[in-house]
């Protein structure tokens, strides 16, 4: 730069700093009163700012200075002008402080008292629903079909039939739903069963169709027909151990070292929402049930989640829960308000399974407390007579516990229901072929149908033959017949005869007793 440029530059800074620090010139009366005009006051400095224009130095109309107001922080405290050094004390002064007055206060209803939430459902009916799309396509909806022992008993029964489905028991719809809720990496891996029961045949027979691997564990007890249906629907099956304990444990241990996931029976939540679709389907066959009756003979699970169904649907429909009188598990827990874990009962395990080793879990109480509204116990004899029911009346052969229900209504249990419209579940139909006969011949003899005699006959010719003419008389079938001599002194010439005799019904047996005792008075007939 040279040495005029220097001099013009000098002299331009110097004018603009004397314009800048100038003392402030007269205001006129009309721009005091200027409403458009606000003074911002600094010692020696008077600052105007427009609220419609920009920021001026000075009176309205002058070119705006490089150094704006909002700048002059820049320069610190302190400042040099002409040698000195003035001291600027700005203070910003700002309008009084509004205090907002508080909101009253307004005591809420949750002050006074404590509203509950309500609790947590562990079963829900949206669960049950998502069960019945889910195996919809693989379960077939069992019929529910009016029963000719409706009008003998005064009501309208209707037979939910769940003992049709494959496995010929109602578990194949909580084991194929709970199948189905495994992750993947566990149905790659296997799933493995123990104890020859319902669940364990549900679980080996979808286990195959899905392609699951699957291991049955089977105590050295069950029959070789049961293990050849384990094998025929596809299983893995491995003896061991003598009871059910040595094979439940057993399958454990494999299922911890080997990876495989160990299944029984319980109360999780898949497993109950599959067996409530049964609910859904008797709400939908028989319109205007008015109750329903379910076993709950070891499957307690059964009994809850058709409750929980059907009191959605309709909460005025009745559910009776049918228990074995010998092992009256939940009963006995609803009168405890508890889950009793051991009972000293020890029911026919050949009628009902080993069920007895199985507990009532704390979900499936509170579920059956809540939601069942009466539990009666059944005997032995009275299953056994809904049996021979069954055979007869409906033709088709259902185990024990698939009659519990129907006995109920045949032992005279429900008075409550005479003109109702009733639907019983038969839930399962599992039994050998040689365990079916021996139940039904003692049907027969509970239901005073088949009778044993005994009499004693001279050996004159003829006596015989005038006992089985008496016999075809009354129009009765003899089925076996003994002859045989006594060795006693006192009766020489004498011998005794056992007869086994069936009849049609309780009036014909008690017309043969009344007949046999006037004709034969040393008759004795051996009781059932």
């Amino acid at each position: 730069m040279n040495f005029a440029a220097q001099l013009f530059y000098s002299s331009y800074l110097s004018e603009r700093l004397e314009r800048l620090f100038s003392p402030r010139p007269a205001i006129k009366d009309s721009e005091e009163n200027d409403p458009f005009w606000e003074r911002w006051e600094i010692p020696t400095i008077s600052v105007k700012i427009c609220k419609t224009h920009s920021v001026c130095n000075g009176t309205s109309g002058r070119r705006p200075t490089l150094i704006e107001p909002e700048r002059l922080k820049d320069f610190g405290e302190e400042e040099l002008l002409n040698g000195d050094v003035r001291f600027h004390e700005v203070k910003a002064v700002a309008p009084p402080e509004i205090k907002l007055m508080d909101p009253p206060k307004i005591r809420r209803v949750s002050e006074f008292r404590i509203v509950p939430r309500p609790p947590v459902q562990y079963l829900r009916f949206e669960d049950i629903s998502a069960a019945a799309f889910t195996i919809q396509s693989v379960i077939q909806k069992t019929p529910c079909t009016y029963s000719r022992l409706s009008k003998q008993y005064g009501m309208e029964i209707y037979l939910k039939k769940e003992h049709l489905h494959y496995t010929c028991s109602v578990k194949e719809r909580g084991a194929l739903y709970l199948l189905t809720s495994l992750t993947q990496e566990q149905q790659r891996k296997g799933v493995i069963v123990a104890t020859d029961c319902n669940f364990s045949m549900a679980v080996a027979h979808h286990a195959v169709e899905m392609k699951i691997p699957v291991f049955a564990i089977m105590p050295s007890s069950c029959s070789s027909p049961r293990l050849r249906t384990y094998r025929d629907y596809g299983a893995m099956v491995i003896s061991y151990g003598g009871t059910g304990h040595d094979s439940r444990n057993h399958a454990r241990h494999l299922a911890k070292e080997n990876g495989y996931l160990y299944l029984e029976e319980d109360e999780s939540e898949a497993y109950l929402a599959g067996l409530g679709t049964v609910g859904m389907e008797i709400f939908e066959q028989v319109p205007k049930v008015d109750a329903v009756i379910v076993p709950a003979a070891g499957q307690y699970g059964l009994l809850a989640s058709t409750a929980a169904a059907v009191k959605h649907l309709n909460s005025q429909i009745l559910v009776i829960g049918i228990e074995p009188e010998g092992f009256p598990l939940l009963l006995q827990s609803l009168k405890t308000d508890g889950p009793v874990k051991n009972m000293q009962s020890y029911p026919n395990k050949k009628l009902y399974g080993d069920f007895t080793e199985r507990s009532l879990g704390a979900n499936t109480f509170h579920l059956a407390k809540k939601l069942i509204d009466k539990v009666i116990p059944v005997s032995e004899e009275d299953s056994l007579v809904a049996m021979l029911r069954f055979q007869e009346v409906e033709h088709s052969t259902v185990d024990p516990v698939g009659a519990m229900g129907l006995a109920a209504i045949l032992a005279g249990q429900l008075p409550e229901l005479r003109g109702k419209k009733v639907v019983v579940v038969v839930s399962s139909a599992n039994m050998e072929p040689d365990l079916v006969r021996q139940c039904v011949d003692r049907a027969l003899v509970l239901d005073d149908r088949v009778s044993k005699f005994s009499l004693q006959l001279g050996e004159w010719p003829g006596d015989m033959a005038k006992l089985l003419d008496v016999l075809s008389r009354e129009d009765v079938r003899l089925l076996d017949v003994c002859h045989r001599r006594h060795s006693d002194k006192s009766d020489v010439f004498k011998a005794k005869v056992e007869c086994v005799v069936e009849t049609r019904d309780k009036t014909q047996s008690a017309q043969l007793r009344k007949t046999l005792n006037e004709r034969y008075p040393s008759i004795c007939w051996l009781d059932r």
